[in-house]
């Protein structure tokens, strides 16, 4: 649910422009509000679970998540429906921490991977999935049914969690006030700035919040370099190979999985008349091979080392996305796409589970909210810039190709009828998806660094060992 709305608004944008009456910058703000609510409280929530219990924070940030959904549905406005993805957003950092936290608590390192493969597996084809039902919803039964769709799946979820995910025990922790405080303004103003740079030109004021954003930050990180008691974002966490590389790795897969679907759809709708639903159906392929090789690529994890695993994924998705960039024109082959895709989904599928299962293995278990915190973080900021990266490079190529033209224009909405006009535009988007598929070669250098973990014995023998209960895994000892 919550990676799903990180994309499914991309493809109802044209369809949200017209219903509320809203403005193009007004729409991109319904995602930038989600992303942004999502982004900056994350660390804080990490911890939070490990003071009060991630249970109850999950249930909490379960509820606020869906009720927010509901009331998007439900808006008439498009300030309101801005204000409710911030609500959202909020709710959704309550979440994801939690999730990765219980699963490293409740399982014993030696079977840690194949439950951190199926949330990481989640994780990646949820990212496909949006644009998908985006545009089936949309199509179908209207741009309100993106957010409607979010409150069965809540309220099943919710009863699901309250009769079968364990109450953990708590840690005592001292609160980093000052931490909170610095990673919360730091962050704000950084992904504030990156995220609608674009939009005001880069103005002064811009590059002052981004400045300001970088100089916050930095002062958090000597804080927590300071903090005797105990710091927000400990920066021993660091000090482990995998959980630094795993971070790395998966702020490529935010950039990449937020970025390559705008230049797609936009050609898709613009350059090929498609409508949503069968824009969206061009990433069906990946989605379905991201889903089929969820099991395998989970069983893998625990028995194959993650820099052979990892650098496979990365190394098929550099092959897919560069392939797929070939087809960006307007006498491309449909079935040639379909082919390109399912490298690309499979290349993902070796990517998204085992990074997750890798990142926090080898982190002690009181660490565990604060490991899944940074994570998720690290990944959403990847995120925000993706989106403004990938916005102002389709400004700069579509500038270049088509003079006079914007990025951020109706461009998906109606069809280019110009050959001339359909070719050039096609070349821009092209140009374009060449940056997330370049941020490929960012993670297959950073995964090459990728230690053994430690507790796990591939091969046989991990299998003959016998598996810790869940108590014991708990166990303050």
């Amino acid at each position: 649910m919550i990676l799903v709305d990180l994309t499914i608004v991309t493809v109802a944008t044209p369809t949200i422009i017209e219903k509320l009456d809203a403005s193009v910058n007004e729409v991109v703000w319904v995602s930038s509000a989600y992303m942004l609510a999502y982004a900056v409280p994350v660390l804080i929530m990490g911890r939070l679970g490990d003071r009060f219990g991630s249970k109850k924070l999950y249930l909490t940030g379960l509820t606020v998540f869906t009720l927010a959904s509901l009331w998007c549905g439900l808006t008439t406005t498009i300030t309101m429906l801005i204000v409710a993805r911030v609500v959202q957003g909020l709710g959704a950092s309550m979440i994801t921490p939690q999730t990765m936290a219980i699963i490293t608590r409740i399982f014993p390192a030696a079977e840690r991977g194949k439950a951190m493969a199926v949330w990481g597996a989640t994780a990646g084809a949820a990212m496909v999935v949006g644009p998908i039902l985006g545009g089936v919803l949309t199509t179908g039964l209207g741009w309100e049914w993106i957010f409607f769709v979010n409150v069965p799946v809540g309220i099943v979820g919710f009863v699901l969690a309250m009769r079968l995910v364990p109450s953990l025990p708590t840690n005592q922790h001292s609160f980093d006030w000052l931490g909170v405080a610095l990673s919360g303004i730091g962050l704000f103003l950084l992904a504030f700035g990156i995220q609608q740079g674009h939009q005001e030109d880069w103005a002064p004021w811009i590059i002052a919040m981004i400045v300001g954003g970088v100089l916050t930050l930095a002062l958090f990180v000597f804080w927590q370099s300071r903090n005797k008691k105990e710091p927000l974002v400990p920066l021993s966490l660091f000090r482990d190979r995998n959980f630094s590389v795993s971070n790395v790795a998966i702020t490529v897969m935010g950039f990449v999985g937020v970025s390559m679907g705008y230049p797609l759809m936009l050609w898709a709708q613009a350059v090929r008349g498609y409508s949503p639903t069968q824009s969206a159906l061009l990433l069906f392929p990946m989605a379905v091979m991201s889903i089929i090789l969820a099991r395998p690529v989970g069983n893998l994890t625990d028995r194959v080392h993650p820099r052979i695993i990892v650098g496979t994924g990365f190394a098929l998705s550099i092959v897919g996305m560069f392939s797929l960039a070939t087809q960006i024109k307007p006498d491309s082959q449909i079935w040639l796409i379909a082919v390109f895709q399912v490298i690309l989904g499979a290349g993902n599928a070796f990517i998204w589970a085992p990074t997750a299962a890798t990142a926090n293995r080898n982190l002690p278990l009181n660490l565990a909210g604060a490991g899944a915190g940074v994570y998720n973080a690290t990944r959403q900021v990847g995120s925000v810039v993706g989106s403004a990266a990938i916005a102002v490079m389709m400004d700069s190529r579509i500038s270049h190709f088509l003079p006079g033209a914007a990025a951020h224009g109706d461009a998906g909405a109606a069809q280019i009828t110009d050959p001339q006009a359909a070719e050039l535009f096609s070349k821009a988007m092209q140009q374009s998806f060449l940056l997330p598929a370049s941020l490929y070669f960012v993670g297959l250098a950073a995964v090459m660094f990728y230690e053994k973990p430690k507790h796990v014995g591939y091969g046989a023998a991990t299998h003959a060992a016998p598996a810790a209960t869940p108590v014991e895994a708990v166990s303050p000892e």
